[in-house]
């Protein structure tokens, strides 16, 4: 009962940390440009400083920790993540609400990243070796059920208006929050977080630098894929909504079937085949320079394979890291977590460029072909000399 409780507790702070607190701002943002609440510009700023956040969460984690213990840390990163959504909910005049929300976006998304960096491990720590691929991929499935309860919320609140929208979200976050209060291990398993002089061994950093490139790859889909439905292929908003909809959806079924699949076949060879299939949905989208239409099936296959790749790849590669390195498996998983975050933070920037200049949605997902396969390549040993 005790690691069911534990992953339970872990699928609730990636639904908090990550699924609603990154996620539903995304859906809500043309909402709150439309009413008045923030600019265009301040939208983009506001989006990257949670990024930022999320990059210095996961740096100051292991302190955190250390300071305060694993558990107490999961349980005031979800109330402090919580807590921010709900003070975005006070409007100011336009010209100040970058400077009165920044603050509470960046708090957020570095809560988002104590959460992402602690709560695997802590986790893991009391679940039966056996069953880890499945226990990361209920973890993660949590991802894919806040995009899915982001796509509900803000919809079926937007009647009533922006700020019902953001108190809305914080008490979703309070009732998670309140239902892993006492679920997290106590005392929790061993840090696994390395000493001050660790280094990654040879496997580690490939895999390291697997998962950031992964990043990359995943970085078109998560950022752009509504727009290129809506706008890209002239379908329309509601077109791309529900776009955004089936990604979610993988996303809920993606890290469960990885986790699965990884305690048949081995994590490393999950984790190989799943970048393979993620190459392949970013090559669907390119398909038209090549003379071939993009039709709905095609679309759908991309949307659900990039959804399953996107979230699965982190479920395999926090399996991964406690098989090549088992003596601190939460420092590998944290310099992942903070290669993966500044790729996407850095390839956020690098993609909203490249659209400014070519105002082509086929390069973004060019850049994120070219990141899968190299995610794909690092995914395989170094060959030995």
């Amino acid at each position: 009962m005790k690691s069911w409780h534990a992953i339970a507790a872990a699928c609730c702070a990636t639904l908090l940390g990550i699924g609603l607190q990154r996620f539903a701002y995304a859906p809500l943002l043309p909402a709150m440009i439309h009413d008045g609440w923030l600019t265009p510009a301040a939208g983009g700023l506001l989006g990257a400083a949670n990024f930022a956040g999320y990059v210095a969460g996961a740096l100051l984690a292991p302190g955190v920790a250390r300071g305060c213990g694993t558990a107490r840390a999961l349980r005031w990163s979800m109330a402090l993540a919580t807590l921010c959504l709900a003070l975005c909910a006070w409007q100011v005049p336009p010209d100040w609400a970058l400077a009165w929300m920044a603050p509470w976006r960046t708090l957020a998304g570095a809560a988002g990243g104590v959460l992402m960096v602690l709560a695997g491990p802590a986790m893991q720590g009391v679940v039966d070796p056996r069953q880890r691929g499945l226990a990361s991929g209920l973890m993660f499935g949590g991802v894919g059920a806040g995009i899915v309860a982001a796509a509900a919320i803000v919809p079926a609140l937007l009647p009533w208006g922006v700020a019902e929208i953001w108190l809305g979200l914080a008490a979703a976050g309070l009732a998670l929050t309140l239902a892993s209060w006492r679920w997290w291990p106590d005392p929790p398993a061993a840090s696994n977080a390395g000493g001050p002089r660790f280094r990654l061994n040879p496997a580690s950093r490939r895999l390291v630098v697997s998962y950031t490139c992964a990043g990359v790859a995943a970085t078109p889909h998560m950022a752009w894929w509504p727009d290129f439905i809506a706008r890209g292929l002239n379908q329309g908003i509601g077109a791309g909504a529900h776009a955004w909809l089936v990604y979610g959806l993988a996303g809920i079924a993606g890290p469960t079937l990885c986790g699965r699949l990884a305690d048949r076949v081995g994590t490393a060879a999950a984790l190989r085949l799943i970048l393979a299939v993620q190459a392949a949905g970013l090559l669907v989208v390119l398909l038209p320079v090549a003379g071939v239409a993009l039709t709905a099936p095609l679309l759908a296959i991309s949307g659900i394979v990039a959804g399953i790749g996107s979230i699965g790849t982190t479920t395999l590669t926090l399996t991964r890291a406690r098989e090549v390195a088992p003596d601190a498996p939460g420092a590998v998983w944290r310099i992942g977590t903070i290669g993966w975050g500044g790729a996407q933070f850095g390839g956020g920037f690098l993609l909203a460029a490249l659209f400014a200049q070519t105002g082509s949605h086929a390069a973004l997902f060019a850049v994120g072909l070219a990141g899968a396969i190299g995610a794909l390549v690092f995914a395989f040993p170094a060959r030995r000399a």
